[in-house]
C-alpha cells in the first residue's frame, strides 16, 4: 500500500511493488515522481526525511538535509544592507538540497538489507515520463502559482518554467518540464551521486552562481546523508517514532505524551475538550521546540531526555483543562509533502520532502531545469539567537515524518505537511486512530484544527474547520483561544495521510481529500 498528496506518486510506488520492488524502492519512485507532478510543493532542489522499519527492528531515521554555503555567513548578508536573509531569489538558495543524496542513501541501504535489485533506472522511469510528456496541472498548484506570481516572476528561471505566456497555466492543462526530464535520465545514467560530485554538480553550481546564490561546488561536494537512531516516544500503546533535530520531530512526538496522560476514555474526537487539550499540549511542545531545536552540533540537551516520563508528566500537569495558555508565535509556513509506503513484507517508509516556502526560492536553474528550495532563509542575522546563520550549519527543519510501533502488533505509518501544522495534524490522526478507534481515512478526513501558521497563512490564530459544530468554537472561545474558522475542507491544514498494518498484513490506508492524493494497494 502506498499513499501520497498526488495519485501519480501511488502509482508510481505501487507499481515498483507490482515489479517486486520493496518498500524503499517504490519510496524513491514516488519521491521522483512527486517532485515532478506538484512542483509547487517540493523538488529535487529540496530536502529530504525518512524513517524505515523492517520486521523486527526499530525504524531508522534518514536525515537528508543540506547545510549553509561555506560562503553564506551574517556578514555576507549585511555587506548587501540586508537586516535579514530574502525569501525569494538567488540569496535565498544558501543551504544544499539533500533530497536526492537520501535517494540515493535509501537506494544503497535497501540493497544491502532488503535485496533490492530493480535498477535506478526503473525507480526513475515514470517521473521521466511525466516530466517529459507532461501532467495535468492540479488545482493546487494553479491556485498557489495565481496566488505568488507577483512575488516570482522576476526571480530567474521562475516564469519559464511555471508560467504560459506569462500567466498560471489553467487546471487541467499540460504541464511539462523537459530539462527536468534531461536531468533525471542523468542520474539514471550516471547515478544519484552526480547530483554533488559528477557533471550535473558543475552546472548546478554554474547556474546558481549566476543568480547569486552563495552555494558552490564544493558545497555540493561536501554533503553526505546522515543515518541516524530515531527518536522514541514509549507510549502507553507502544512505540511512537520520529527523526530527530534539526526537525521538530521532538515536538510532535511531545505533543503525543502529553496527551496520552490528559485523554480521558470518552471523550468525542471532534469536540471542545479534545480539540482545547490537543492545542495546550502543543504549545508547550512549541516551548521545547523554540528553546532547544537547532542544528544538532549546536544543541546543549540531548533531545531524548526530554521525552522521559518525569518530564512529560510535568507538562502535562501544567495543561489547564479549562483555561487557554498564552503562546508566542509559529514558525511559518512550510510548503511538504509527506508519503508512506508499507510492502507485502512488512516493511514500511514515512517519508517527507520540501522546498520550504511556496516553489522554494522561486530560482530555477537553466539547464537543470531544478526549483532550488528557501529552507535557509529560516537562519536569522542575529548571531545571538537560536538558529543564526553559519557556513556549514543546517537550518531548523519542520519536516517530521512519524511511525509508530504498537504493542498489539499494528505498525502506523503517517505525517502530514505544513509548518506548524505537522505536529498538530500528526496528534489527530494518531490519537484518532489509536485511542479513539477510528480508521485511517476516517481520521484523516475528520475536520482538523491548526494554531499557528503553515504553508498560505501568516497569523498566530487557532484555525478550525467550518465542519466542527459550532458550538465547539464557542466552547473554545470562551476558554480563551483566538478561533478563526476556515472552509470545511481547508488546505491550509495540509495533506495527511495514514497507513495502518495489522499484525495479520491487513492493510488499511487514508489519503487526503485536502489534496490530489490517494491510496493506492493491491
Amino acid at each position: 500500500m502506498a499513499v501520497a498528496p498526488h495519485a501519480l506518486a501511488s502509482q508510481s510506488a505501487l507499481a515498483v511493488m507490482r515489479e517486486g520492488g520493496n518498500a524503499v524502492e517504490a519510496m524513491i519512485a514516488a519521491a521522483a515522481t512527486i517532485a515532478v507532478v506538484y512542483p509547487h510543493m517540493n523538488s529535487l532542489g529540496g530536502d529530504g526525511f525518512w524513517l524505515v522499519s523492517r520486521p523486527g527492528h526499530p525504524p531508522m531515521a534518514l536525515e537528508a538535509c543540506g547545510a549553509a554555503a561555506a560562503a553564506a555567513d551574517i556578514d555576507h548578508y549585511r555587506r548587501q544592507g540586508l537586516d535579514t536573509i530574502p525569501f525569494r531569489g538567488g540569496l535565498a538558495a544558501n543551504t544544499v538540497a539533500g533530497t536526492v543524496s537520501g535517494w540515493d542513501a535509501a537506494y544503497a541501504w535497501s540493497r544491502e538489507h532488503l535485496g533490492g535489485r530493480l535498477p535506478l533506472s526503473r525507480l526513475l522511469a515514470d517521473a521521466i515520463d511525466y516530466a517529459r510528456a507532461g501532467v495535468p496541472v492540479t488545482a493546487s498548484q494553479a491556485a498557489c502559482t495565481h496566488a505568488k506570481q507577483q512575488d516570482l516572476q522576476s526571480i530567474p528561471g521562475f516564469a519559464e518554467t511555471f508560467l504560459v505566456d506569462g500567466r498560471p497555466p489553467p487546471m487541467g492543462s499540460r504541464f511539462c518540464q523537459p530539462r527536468l526530464a534531461n536531468t533525471l535520465e542523468r542520474l539514471a545514467r550516471a547515478g544519484l551521486d552526480d547530483f554533488y560530485r559528477g557533471d550535473l554538480a558543475a552546472s548546478i553550481a554554474r547556474d546558481l552562481a549566476a543568480v547569486g546564490s552563495p552555494l558552490a561546488a564544493s558545497d555540493l561536494a561536501a554533503h553526505r546523508p546522515v543515518w541516524k537512531n530515531a527518536l522514541v516516544l514509549r507510549h502507553s500503546r507502544g512505540k511512537v517514532y520520529n527523526v530527530p533535530p534539526p526537525t521538530q520531530g521532538l515536538v510532535s512526538l511531545a505533543i503525543l505524551g502529553q496527551l496520552d496522560r490528559v485523554l480521558r476514555p470518552g471523550l468525542d474526537p471532534e469536540g471542545a475538550d479534545y480539540v482545547h487539550l490537543c492545542v495546550e499540549a502543543t504549545k508547550q511542545a512549541f516551548g521545547l521546540r523554540d528553546t532547544h531545536i537547532t542544528d544538532p552540533s549546536y544543541m546543549d540537551v540531548d533531545p531524548q531526555s526530554l521525552l522521559e516520563a518525569g518530564h512529560l508528566d510535568a507538562m502535562a500537569q501544567r495543561i489547564s483543562p479549562t483555561r487557554a495558555a498564552p503562546w508566542g508565535q509559529g514558525k511559518g509556513p512550510a510548503d511538504t509533502v509527506w508519503m508512506g509506503v508499507v510492502d507485502a513484507e512488512g516493511n514500511a517508509v514515512s517519508f517527507i520532502q520540501s522546498i520550504y516556502h511556496e516553489f522554494g526560492s522561486g530560482v530555477v536553474l537553466a539547464a537543470s531545469g531544478i526549483n532550488w528550495q528557501n529552507r535557509g532563509c529560516s537562519f536569522s542575522l542575529d548571531p545571538d539567537t537560536r538558529n543564526p546563520l553559519m557556513p556549514g550549519r543546517k537550518p531548523f527543519h519542520t519536516l517530521n515524518p512519524a511511525m509508530a510501533h504498537l504493542d498489539d502488533g499494528r505498525i502506523l505509518v503517517y505525517g502530514n505537511m505544513g509548518g506548524d501544522g505537522q505536529p498538530q495534524s500528526q496528534s489527530a490522526v494518531f490519537t484518532r486512530v489509536v485511542e479513539f478507534g477510528m480508521n485511517p481515512q476516517a481520521a484523516v478526513d475528520a475536520p482538523r484544527w491548526l494554531l499557528g501558521r503553515t504553508w498560505g497563512q501568516s497569523s498566530d490564530t487557532l484555525k478550525l474547520e467550518a465542519r466542527f459544530d459550532p458550538a465547539v468554537v464557542e466552547v473554545l472561545r470562551a476558554r480563551g483561544h483566538e478561533v478563526e474558522v476556515l472552509q470545511s475542507y481547508d488546505e491550509t491544514m495540509g495533506h495527511a495521510g495514514a497507513i495502518l498494518r495489522h499484525a495479520d498484513g491487513l492493510l488499511e490506508g487514508g489519503a487526503d481529500p485536502r489534496s490530489d492524493g490517494a491510496v493506492a494497494a493491491w
